[in-house]
């Protein structure tokens, strides 16, 4: 009997038998290059090059929202129809490559406003530090987040949410930071749980209080280390708002003797550290990352060999993040350095109002070969599988496997070098997010599982 993979049986609470439309089987066919990677720990060193799998005229077979094979296009094909199951959808991507959807493991999606005129302020001269000392930069956005409702929030993320898909990104971190109040941190952390239940993309929260020092606390910062410590962390975690917690250690903010507490105290209930370190100055992030047990240090712009040596030895993953240091004018991360030296490499949007306006992981995928030396291959390693790990994700995404969510992209283009080599342009063509097809021809679609807005 063959079987009709349209429809399901299952037995309701009454006990009786109740027939419904499942999820439609699909099966990518014909693609010039399927890239996928098999790995139980972050890719390191030549692994991020040679653990990166090309498949030629691949396929990927999926149903009820899980990969149930990838390979050669033949093998895939004979295996479904040896199944004795129909009713399949096909989908020919022939001239296309497939890879699985794009991680974002560092953003700061939820906030309100925009910071436009510190970009002018900047190119007449102003340093980032120096305008947010004054008053700008974070606070500026502190401000504007803390005047918007949740609702407002949630409409603006949303419409970054979408961009993101667009660009072919299935799922992605997001930090609070713009409350710098317990309400305002929690406000930022519902709208995340909110979009993650409503929108395609998976949302991983972090909690990041400390993000800035609150110009009333700048005389007394120990104050407001207490504050986050003792009031802020304990009712982030029993709400179950966040899975991380993130610092901003640098020089005239949080010293990494306050990082680590903050991180610590986190830890205790239950918060897995994160830190942005080493980005304005060498400030012993890096050091303070491997110490703690961080699972990613992040920016890494002024990393210290010493640095780099005990994030590898303690296997911390660095998130390297090349559109900021292209939009704040700065030399990129020491890539290559990382790497030879075995440090795990991610890489990511870092999306936020001041520092890194884009949702375009393509483009940042470009800056990494152009600015930081990677290569193609790694690149896609950094934006897919270590990506996933730095999240804690890579159990469900990051790669093409047999049981792991179908988060699939479909490309425009003819072989994974292509991606790297024209730049600058989204040739994201299909985006399909548990097994559903969420974007065609670059438009978010309405689907029954969702309902995202269309452009």
């Amino acid at each position: 009997m063959v079987e009709d993979l349209r429809y399901r049986t299952i037995i309701d609470k009454d006990g009786k038998e109740v027939v419904y439309m499942a999820q439609q089987a699909m099966i990518i066919r014909h693609a010039k290059q399927v890239l996928t990677s098999q790995t139980k720990v972050p890719l390191t060193g030549n692994e991020m090059e040679d653990g990166l799998l090309v498949i030629e005229n691949g396929a990927v077979w999926i149903e009820e929202g899980r990969i149930v094979m990838v390979g050669p296009d033949t093998d895939v094909w004979n295996a479904y129809e040896a199944s004795g199951k129909n009713g399949a959808k096909v989908i020919d991507a022939s001239n296309q490559i497939v890879t699985p959807g794009l991680v974002d493991p560092h953003t700061h999606i939820v906030f309100a406003g925009s910071r436009e005129e510190e970009f002018e302020m900047r190119l007449q001269g102003a340093a980032y530090m120096d305008i947010m000392n004054a008053g700008g930069g974070i606070h500026s956005t502190t401000r504007s987040t803390a005047a918007a409702t949740e609702a407002e929030l949630e409409t603006a993320a949303r419409e970054r949410l979408d961009e993101f898909l667009r660009h072919g990104v299935t799922t992605i971190e997001a930090k609070s930071g713009y409350g710098l109040t317990l309400e305002n941190e929690r406000k930022q952390l519902r709208v995340a749980k909110t979009l993650d239940e409503s929108h395609p993309i998976d949302i991983v929260s972090t909690f990041m209080g400390a993000h800035a020092i609150p110009l009333e606390y700048k005389e007394n910062t120990d104050e407001f280390v207490r504050i986050i410590i003792e009031e802020m962390i304990p009712v982030v975690a029993k709400e179950g708002l966040a899975v991380f917690n993130d610092v901003f250690c640098e020089k005239g903010v949080f010293t990494p003797e306050q990082s680590k507490r903050i991180l610590e105290a986190g830890k205790q209930y239950g918060l897995v550290p994160k830190i942005h370190a080493d980005e304005i100055v060498s400030y012993g992030g890096a050091e303070l990352a491997a110490e703690v047990g961080a699972i990613s240090a992040d920016h890494l712009l002024q990393i210290s060999d010493e640095g780099i040596e005990q994030m590898a030895k303690a296997g911390v993953i660095g998130v390297l993040l090349p559109a900021t240091a292209f939009f704040l004018m700065e030399p990129a991360a020491k890539a290559r350095k990382m790497i030879e030296r075995g440090v795990a490499v991610a890489l990511s949007t870092d999306r936020n109002p001041g520092s890194s306006p884009t949702e375009s992981m393509p483009f940042v995928m470009n800056l990494a070969c152009l600015t930081m030396g990677m290569t193609p291959k790694e690149v896609i390693s950094a934006a897919t599988i270590n990506a996933a790990f730095a999240i804690g994700q890579a159990e469900d995404v990051g790669s093409l496997e047999a049981g792991k969510k179908a988060d699939v992209i479909l490309w425009n283009a003819p072989n994974y070098t292509y991606l790297q080599y024209h730049v600058g342009v989204n040739m994201v063509d299909t985006v399909i997010k548990n097994g559903e097809i969420v974007v065609g021809n670059r438009i978010v679609i309405q689907t029954e599982s969702f309902t995202v807005s269309e452009k």
